[in-house]
C-alpha cells in the first residue's frame, strides 16, 4: 500500500529546483498540498509550479529568503491561506557550497552556512510548531548530508553546519517526541542536479567509483525516503537519520 499524505500540507523550502523539487513531487504525489518557495530565480519556480500543477498537486508560489525572519512567517501565512495548515516541514534550501582549505574561508562564509542550516530549519520549527503541537501530529524532516560523518574536507564550513542541523534535529527529536511530533533527517550522498553540471568529471568518476552500489543516486531516491518519515507508517520513528548514498556512509 502506497504512503498517503492526504489533508496534510508540507512546506519544503527552496524547492523549485535540484532535491527539493523531487521531495515535492514525492509528497505531493501522496496526496500532501506543497507550496513551490524559492528566492530568485522565478522563471525557474514557475516552470515547476507547472509540474506540480499537472502532477495534479496543490500548490501555489511563495517567494520568501529561507533564512529571513519575516519572508519565513510569509512563507507560512500564505500558505496558510492557500492551501491550509502545514504540519509537514522540511528545510531544504541551500546556497553555494565551494570546497577549500580553512585559510581561504572567512566568518561571513562560514555564518551563510549556520543561516541556511541551522537558522533556517529553527524558524521553520518555531513557526510551524504551535499549530502542529495544538493537533498533537507533525513532522519536521531536515535534509542533512553524508559530508559530517564522512568527515569530508577541505569543506570545515559546510560539514560544521551540517553537523549542527544533525545536533539540533536530534535535540528537538526528543523534545518534541510527547507532542506527537517526530524529528528525522535525510542525509544525501553526492546526488547530481542541475546545480553540479559544471562540477570536474575527475571528481564524478572519483565519487562513483567509491559508491558501493555503483550507480549514482536519484533526486527521487531522496524524495521517496522524505515521503517515509512524513508518513504514519514511520510515526514511531524519530531523532534518525536516513543515509541516501548507496551504502557508502561509515559509521
Amino acid at each position: 500500500m502506497a504512503f498517503s499524505l492526504a489533508g496534510h500540507v508540507a512546506i519544503v523550502s527552496g524547492n523549485s529546483s535540484g532535491l527539493g523539487k523531487e521531495i515535492g513531487l514525492a509528497l505531493g504525489q501522496a496526496g500532501a498540498a506543497v507550496p513551490v518557495n524559492f528566492c530568485h530565480n522565478a522563471e525557474r519556480a514557475e516552470q515547476t509550479l507547472v509540474e506540480y500543477q499537472q502532477a495534479g498537486i496543490s500548490t501555489c508560489l511563495i517567494q520568501g529568503d529561507a533564512t529571513a525572519v519575516d519572508d519565513i512567517d510569509r512563507l507560512f501565512s500564505e500558505t496558510e491561506a492557500e492551501l491550509g495548515q502545514p504540519d509537514i516541514l522540511v528545510p531544504n534550501a541551500t546556497c553555494e557550497q565551494p570546497q577549500r582549505p580553512i585559510e581561504q574561508y572567512d566568518w561571513d562564509f562560514y555564518q551563510r552556512m549556520i543561516d541556511f542550516f541551522i537558522k533556517s530549519p529553527f524558524l521553520m520549527a518555531q513557526r510551524g510548531l504551535p499549530a502542529m503541537k495544538k493537533q498533537g501530529w507533525g513532522r519536521i524532516i531536515n535534509i542533512v548530508s553524508e559530508v559530517y560523518h564522512r568527515s569530508v574536507s577541505p569543506f570545515s564550513a559546510y560539514v560544521a553546519a551540517k553537523g549542527g542541523q544533525i545536533g539540533w534535529s536530534r535535540s528537538m527529536a526528543s523534545e518534541l517526541a510527547a507532542d506527537g511530533i517526530t524529528v528525522n533527517m535525510v542525509a544525501p550522498g553526492w546526488i547530481p542536479t542541475d546545480r553540479h553540471a559544471d562540477d570536474p568529471q575527475e571528481d564524478k568518476d572519483g565519487y562513483l567509483a567509491v559508491v558501493p552500489m555503483g550507480r549514482w543516486g536519484l533526486p527521487r531516491d531522496v524524495g521517496d525516503a522524505v515521503l517515509y518519515l512524513a508518513s504514519e507508517e514511520a510515526g514511531f520513528v524519530s531523532g534518525q537519520t536516513i543515509c541516501v548514498n548507496g551504502a557508502l556512509t561509515p559509521w
